[in-house]
């Protein structure tokens, strides 16, 4: 129980109100968290505008702060918006100002600075002393119409002044210039659009109701950016966050590789992450290269001027490039993420998160409640000025008479009100006239322009009846908007790009740091590896150990990798860079992968990236696995064809045709189409061929318009095209039948 006010009574005695803590604390959080929402922290749906931005402009605007206007000094502009407005500090109105001024974090400045407004590297402002603002072309647009009852005001905090609502808005600010703000108990971050994809959206949107943000986003690519940089985000996920109104974005920034002397080069950033100050990121980035975690970079420059020019050395002149980017991507704010959540005020009272299409929707629909008001306003105007005209020209058909009574009437005004049945306001206007105006040149004048606006009262009249030309009109002026802020004026381009999203993989530094040379890898068949410098096309004078011969040899680089298949069926990943020279015999594969002691060593290949391989075990079952599902980080390797009982893995050919060929041993040859053989990472596989004793003998994978080619025991080519195959072609799992006439008696292709 809290006490409550207490007053004194006549006699001196205090009363004592009591009041539940709860509710006296429930009560006032409300109210300051109420204030907060709606009169600090979130933009208006209508105009994208906070508060304080709101009151900024408008005092700008009554100090005839236009476009063209000479500065005036921010201490005024200051001052007077403080004074009528926004009695919240002076620092927090410039900081506000400013901001609108800096072409790096607002996309359509909304003030035009002289002097220093800050920059990039994030040093401050100077004093508003010293700096001087106008309006810009883009602040002008928000406040048309303003004078024109356009908007709805209300008192200001003193209750002296009028202030407006919400700005009648001729540009979609909320997605053009976006908006930022934490509130009490929710927050918002709006990121800022290209104003001419946003024009081109709601002219659709005009023309379709009922469109989706995903319909929308044909026309808005994504987030454009004041510093540009690179959004990496995939399609879908950047719809889902339009589409529910929360989300991120991957930002990135551009960079480009410059040749140097020498076979040299150097990445060269040109572009950073939207709010990611320079200076901070240079030295985030020079504390990364001292402490040594970023082995792949030499040094960092900032050789920045009026752009952005971030140079960045690479260790050795071997190292990947992209590689070496990512990695500063995963460590630095070269890469961001930009939180969005659209949580506006609907109608200026109510917050709530809204998508793509409801905010443009949203302005849009203020935009027509902006054209009635202003038309009713120019209606009413008209009409007026065709009643000062109705009056005028009954004075020039009554010239004489009316003159008469001006002068020897004591009451003149109510003497033509009743003589010419005239209303006040003619009167009145009748009675201000100059003499100088009556002249019959100046009634030809009066009858020219009641014509006039009687034919464009007609036009306003017929607009307030239709809603159809009420959403020409307002498409009329998004097409004069495009004008100012099409893709093809220096404002208007767009500064993000997008690309496709990096695949998350972990970054092998050790490996980027290798030197890329060719080598030629040798595997004996007692399982004994080495490799050669440079490609070795005649490997026949090579010695080997004891009995031991050549099994295979390729050709390969220092920054290859070598996949090892073993008889259980399990794949091991070897570095090329780790394989000991030529001299001498090698060493065996056992030091570099646990292999079990009852495996063989079936075959060794250089890995190819997206490439596919057949495995096979003897007992006639396989599958077709991708070279990069077969890849591992450990010696111990993985497991790919699951063998069972007595069968081991046998063949393992590459996948490069559409038709498999397999033949027995006992001598029954099969083809059937690859497309019967499921792919998959790791398995028992299905039934490759059908047979009563034995298994398979050897197996490979062709491309039937090119037909089955073999090599014999002499070393000759045979080929049988795809006519004279018919016999053999069938399904997986079926027998076959006997070989063509000079298939090597060995059962092998070659």
């Amino acid at each position: 129980m809290a006490q409550g006010k207490s007053s004194e009574s006549g006699g001196g005695e205090k009363s004592v109100t009591p009041v539940e803590l709860r509710e006296a604390l429930e009560e006032r959080y409300l109210r300051y968290a109420l204030s907060t929402i709606t009169g600090r922290a979130l933009p208006d749906a209508r105009d994208g505008l906070k508060p304080v931005h709101r009151r900024i402009l408008y005092g700008m605007h009554i100090l005839r702060l236009d476009p063209g206007a000479p500065f005036k000094k921010c201490a005024k502009i200051v001052g007077d918006v403080m004074g009528s407005f926004h009695p919240h500090g002076d620092q927090a109105i410039y900081d506000a100002l400013v901001r609108l001024a800096q072409d790096f974090s607002s996309r359509y400045p909304l003030v035009d600075g002289q002097g220093n407004f800050g920059n990039i590297d994030g040093d401050a402002a100077a004093a508003y002393r010293y700096t001087e603002a106008r309006m810009t072309t883009v602040a002008r647009l928000l406040l048309e119409g303003i004078n024109d009852d356009a908007i709805d005001f209300r008192p200001n905090y003193s209750g002296e002044e009028q202030e407006p609502i919400v700005l009648p808005s001729a540009l979609p600010n909320l997605l053009a210039n976006g908006s930022q703000g934490i509130a009490v108990g929710m927050a918002t971050s709006v990121p800022p659009h290209n104003a001419a994809e946003l024009c081109d959206a709601a002219l659709y949107l005009i023309a379709h109701r009922s469109a989706t943000a995903e319909q929308l986003l044909n026309f808005v690519q994504g987030p454009d950016f004041p510093t540009g940089g690179v959004v990496v985000d995939r399609r879908e996920d950047i719809v889902e966050t339009y589409r529910s109104g929360r989300g991120s974005f991957r930002l990135r920034s551009l960079w480009r590789k410059e040749e140097l002397p020498r076979g040299g080069w150097v990445a060269v950033v040109t572009e950073i992450p939207y709010g990611v100050q320079k200076s901070r990121l240079i030295e985030r980035l020079a504390e990364l290269v001292n402490d040594k975690k970023l082995p792949l970079v030499a040094d960092v420059r900032d050789e920045s001027a009026e752009d952005v020019r971030i140079v960045i050395e690479p260790r050795a002149r071997t190292v990947d490039p992209a590689l070496m980017m990512e990695t500063l991507f995963k460590l630095s704010e070269l890469e961001t993420r930009f939180p969005v959540n659209m949580n506006v005020l609907v109608d200026g009272v109510t917050p709530r998160v809204v998508s793509l299409d409801e905010a443009l929707r949203r302005w849009l629909d203020h935009r027509r409640e902006v054209l009635l008001r202003r038309s009713r306003h120019r209606l009413a105007a008209i009409l007026r000025r065709l009643e000062q005209l109705d009056g005028m020209i009954i004075v020039f058909l009554n010239l004489d008479a009316v003159i008469r009574i001006i002068r020897e009437e004591d009451d003149a005004k109510a003497a033509l009100k009743a003589a010419f049945g005239l209303t006040d306001l003619q009167t009145d206007y009748v009675l201000d006239t100059r003499l100088r105006a009556l002249r019959k040149l100046e009634e030809m004048e009066l009858r020219k322009e009641h014509k006039e606006l009687t034919e464009e009262r007609a036009e306003v009249e017929a607009l307030l009846g239709d809603e159809s030309k009420q959403w020409r009109a307002i498409a009329g002026q998004i097409r004069e908007l495009k004008k100012t802020v099409g893709v093809t004026t220096a404002l208007g381009k767009r500064r993000t790009q997008f690309a496709d999203a990096p695949p998350a993989a972990d970054l092998d530094l050790a490996e980027a740091m290798i030197e890329r040379e060719p080598i030629t890898v040798v595997v004996s068949q007692r399982g004994w590896i080495r490799s050669l410098k440079g490609h070795v096309p005649d490997i026949s004078t090579l010695v080997y150990k004891g009995d031991d011969a050549l099994a295979t040899a390729f050709f390969a680089q220092t920054t290859s990798k070598i996949l090892l298949f073993a008889s259980n069926g399990k794949v091991f990943t070897i570095e090329a860079a780790k394989l000991p020279g030529g001299r001498g015999h090698g060493e065996p594969v056992r030091l570099f992968a646990e292999i079990e002691e009852d495996a063989m060593i079936v075959t060794a290949i250089l890995h190819t990236p997206g490439a596919a391989l057949l495995l096979i075990s003897d007992d006639g079952r396989g599958f077709v696995a991708g070279e990069d599902d077969l890849l591992s980080a450990t010696r111990k390797g993985r497991a790919a064809l699951t063998v069972e009982g007595a069968a081991r893995l046998k063949i393992v050919a590459p996948a490069q045709g559409d038709h498999v060929a397999i033949i027995g041993e006992n001598r029954k040859l099969l083809v059937f189409p690859l497309e019967e053989t499921p792919r998959m990472a790791r398995g028992k596989g299905v039934r490759m061929q059908r047979y009563k004793d034995g298994g398979v003998s050897d197996a490979k994978v062709f491309a039937l318009v090119e037909g089955l080619s073999w090599t014999d025991a002499s070393g000759r080519v045979f080929n049988i095209s795809r006519a004279d195959l018919k016999e053999w072609i069938g399904h997986r799992a079926e027998a076959g039948r006997l070989p063509p006439r000079g298939f090597p008696r060995s059962n092998r292709f070659g």
